[in-house]
């Protein structure tokens, strides 16, 4: 019973500190908060849930943001599904990803994973010196140190972004697009 009060406490208190203008996050948190206060618990779970999966969609554009522009020379496509496509296999987080192409046909595509089961998993690794060394060459941009195995490229922001860069690209072009990031702004995507 204490959490149920808790819970409508803290939708109440967002509802109150939520802009006037309706979006999809108010629009599904004021839902739930009706369906509470009718008691209808399965309808407050499925809008809660609705307000949940809204907010990834927010953080996914604003990771996407974050995505490097192509070098001179290039064409970037940014995967607009990247972000949909972790929700729907369950792992929740955002993402954001785009394919670099060169004029002559090399690639690299860029995945940036945030919040995520997959970046928990990562973050023993990627956020340990040692391990890093161990794993392959580093690499530094500025203060952000990365590590290259076997041609990918993998990196971890504030241990809470996870850059993974693959594709048939070399390691020169690769870290090209890779030193064009704002790693800095990269660890407060959301905020």
């Amino acid at each position: 019973m204490k959490t149920s009060v808790a819970t409508a406490t803290a939708l109440a208190l967002a509802l109150v500190s939520a802009p006037l203008q309706a979006d999809p996050v108010t629009d599904a948190l004021e839902s739930a908060l009706e369906n509470y206060e009718k008691g209808d618990l399965g309808m407050t779970a499925a809008r809660l849930t609705e307000a949940q999966k809204a907010v990834v969609a927010l953080q996914g554009g604003k990771l996407t943001r974050f995505l490097p522009e192509a070098p001179d020379g290039w064409s970037r496509e940014i995967d607009e599904d990247a972000n949909e496509g972790m929700s729907m296999v369950g792992m929740g987080g955002a993402s954001a990803a785009a394919d670099y192409i060169s004029p002559e046909g090399d690639h690299v595509t860029l995945t940036l994973d945030a919040d995520n089961p997959i970046v928990t998993s990562m973050a023993s690794m990627l956020g340990n010196p040692q391990m890093m060394a161990m794993m392959g060459e580093l690499l530094e941009f500025g203060d952000q140190r990365m590590v290259n195995q076997d041609g990918e490229i993998s990196g971890l922001v504030a241990n809470r972004v996870l850059i993974q860069a693959t594709g048939t690209a070399s390691e020169e072009q690769m870290s090209e697009i890779l030193g064009m990031m704002d790693f800095d702004g990269l660890a407060a995507y959301d905020k």
